[in-house]
């Protein structure tokens, strides 16, 4: 059985697996692999869903046993995990369930602080825990938790159970983070998370100065942050360097020479089970060497785990709607003294791809259910447009039936789907999903997290729809399935409306998009997600150069318009260059910024580079703010 063996702190690495096999109820997930890793290395685990990305992250946290092999983790070392799921019964307010990480003095120090909360300092048990809390120096430990809250912008006194899912999700990774582990692990750290918020913890990450265990579907977050990328894949773990693109062409490559050393192999045994089977003259000039080698052949392919197909993705096509799809005009909706749209108009017409991004409780989902109708403006106008079979996915899954297997789920007791005019049997369908036999017929209440993203998938795709309606839709879909998503909403002929916080997928799929920023505020963008980031800020330095040179326009507002001398002349006709050459400067250095090997550096180096593109950008502001004065 696994044994989990402390070695010295000094010798590296900080943990290790040693011919770990694992298996739950199938094939083995883990095969005789070892996995070390080393101080201050970040390391992104990836593969298809059900190869036991999370299964290793449980062995290495300790929370599962190996089948055999050993996990040795050094002296010293400290494992906090960030789970995929929040926790069931974590009670009390934030400051609580983040202090109960530390323990028995994590407990004192939360009750400390909720006797001063109710003014209760004059008793006994108030003198009791201050004296406890010396006796076992745990003020450290209080500073640490408010620190920690203070940084991570956590309120400290409000009930866990009231925040929403990803502000319970920030709490988890100030609970993880509270015991500062020497190994991180993260399970889809970004699910839940608004943009805002990923970008924060991506910042927290990268200054964290521990090792990081992570799995993640999103793949600017792993580019941003990996310095080693380890793949699973039919129990065995590859390891390769931290560029994600380059692990994508190599994989590509072994696998497409893993197919032709398949071949080979199949070819060869195929000759030599034609030789076995040969008449009596064959047979007595056999060589038995050769039957041995025969016999180790098929034992051999006997052994081989192929891997596993490829999600299979269409989409069941309605009759085309009316070229408009909804029209807003000045749009107005609150709930209460809130308002979560205020004067919006907007027309979305066949075939707009539209992204709708904003914080996390902005009204996203809000804005959805206007445009569809399930839900009434307090004020303005909607018109929707004529034909519209709207195919709808829920973040909350809640279009899945717990009390039906996958089967009914999709084809409500038949046996078939029809898709585009064909009828097809809905195992065959499901098994496009990755769904063997077995796993169709399961509960759902079975089914991985991945799985029923997939299953969402299919019942989403099985419906004729001219306008798909996705409210994130990546969250647990490993990065292949992604892909293939990908390729099929870019090229999907209807309306497509696309609630994310994945940025890639947003710049790989909508046209436009709607930002909504709260208090109401919903603004157009053409394009992706970082099409809204270079125009916002192209916005915001247009209007600090506008308020720079506001006092010297109104001076002499009522003057004749000064005329440019040859001098300024030449410098406004050549700002344009200049801004652009600044521009492509600073995306250069961004890249570089994005690039794992650029946090190796010593920190010096890492405060410098960010002081060059500070400068940088001052530069190429102030070229924008002369350009607006010149020709103004």
């Amino acid at each position: 059985m696994a044994a989990v063996r402390p070695t010295s702190m000094n010798a590296m690495p900080l943990l290790q697996l040693l011919k770990v096999d694992l298996a739950v109820g199938g094939p083995k997930l883990l095969d005789g692999v070892d996995f070390t890793i080393d101080s201050r290395e970040r390391v992104c685990i990836v593969g298809r869903n059900g190869m036991g990305k999370t299964t290793l992250l449980r062995l290495i946290a300790g929370e599962i046993r190996a089948d055999d092999g050993e996990v040795r983790v050094s002296d010293g070392v400290r494992v906090a995990k960030l789970d995929q799921e929040v926790p069931r019964g974590l009670d009390g307010d934030v400051f609580d369930v983040v202090a109960a990480a530390l323990g028995d003095v994590g407990a004192l120090v939360a009750e400390f602080h909720h006797l001063i909360e109710h003014g209760d300092t004059g008793g006994a048990r108030f003198a009791d825990v201050q004296a406890q809390i010396d006796a076992r120096g745990g003020w450290s430990l209080d500073q640490r938790v408010s620190n920690l809250l203070a940084r991570l912008e956590l309120p400290a006194d409000i009930a866990f159970s009231s925040l929403s899912g990803g502000m319970k999700r920030r709490v988890l990774m100030a609970r993880a983070l509270v015991v500062e582990p020497d190994v991180l692990l993260l399970d889809e750290p970004t699910n839940h998370l608004d943009l805002e918020a990923i970008d924060a913890l991506e910042a927290s990450l990268l200054a964290f100065s521990g090792s990081l265990i992570f799995v993640t579907h999103d793949r600017r977050f792993l580019r941003r942050l990996a310095t080693r990328i380890v793949e699973i894949d039919r129990g065995q773990l590859t390891s390769w360097p931290g560029d994600y693109d380059n692990y994508l062409r190599r994989r590509e490559e072994r696998l497409h020479a893993e197919v032709q050393a398949n071949a080979h192999f199949d070819r060869k045994l195929a000759e030599e089970e034609v030789w076995i089977r040969q008449g009596i003259r064959a047979r007595r000039t056999r060589n038995e060497g050769r039957v041995r080698e025969l016999e180790a052949m098929r034992r051999e392919r006997g052994q081989r785990r192929e891997q596993q197909g490829k999600v299979s993705l269409a989409v069941s096509k309605a009759a085309p709607s009316g070229k408009r799809v909804v029209e807003t005009r000045e749009l107005r909706f609150a709930f209460g003294d809130r308002v979560l749209v205020d004067g919006l108009t907007t027309m979305i017409q066949r075939g707009d791809r539209v992204g709708i991004i904003g914080p996390n409780g902005a009204g996203k989902s809000t804005l959805i259910r206007l445009l569809l109708g399930d839900l009434q403006p307090t004020s303005g106008e909607i018109v929707r447009g004529t034909n519209l079979e709207v195919a709808y996915f829920d973040q909350h899954r809640m279009a899945l039936n717990e009390s039906l297997n996958a089967l009914d789920n999709v084809a409500g007791g038949s046996d078939s789907v029809e898709i585009n005019g064909q009828r097809k049997h809905i195992i065959g369908y499901l098994q496009d999903f990755l769904f063997t036999p077995e796993r169709a017929r399961a509960p759902i209440t079975k089914l991985s997290g991945g799985e029923r993203n997939r299953l969402l998938l299919a019942k989403l795709f099985a419906r004729p729809a001219n306008v798909i309606v996705m409210d994130e839709p990546t969250n647990d879909l490993d990065i292949e399935t992604l892909e293939l998503l990908e390729e099929l909403l870019a090229s999907w002929p209807g309306t497509l409306l696309l609630v994310s916080h994945d940025r890639d997928f947003l710049d790989s799929v909508v046209t436009s998009t709607l930002v909504v920023e709260g208090e109401g505020r919903v603004q157009e963008y053409v394009g992706g997600y970082s099409d809204w980031l270079h125009q916002r800020a192209a916005a915001e330095v247009r209007l600090a150069a506008t308020t720079t040179v506001a006092p010297a326009i109104a001076v002499v507002e009522n003057a004749p318009k000064k005329r440019l001398g040859y001098k300024e002349q030449r410098e406004l006709a050549e700002l344009p260059a200049r801004i652009e050459q600044l521009e492509a400067e600073l995306a250069e250095f961004d890249a570089r910024i994005l690039e794992p090997a650029f946090y190796q550096q010593p920190a010096s180096a890492i405060t410098a580079a960010n002081g060059e593109r500070a400068a940088k950008q001052s530069l190429l502001d102030a070229a924008y703010a002369r350009w607006q004065e010149l020709d103004a």
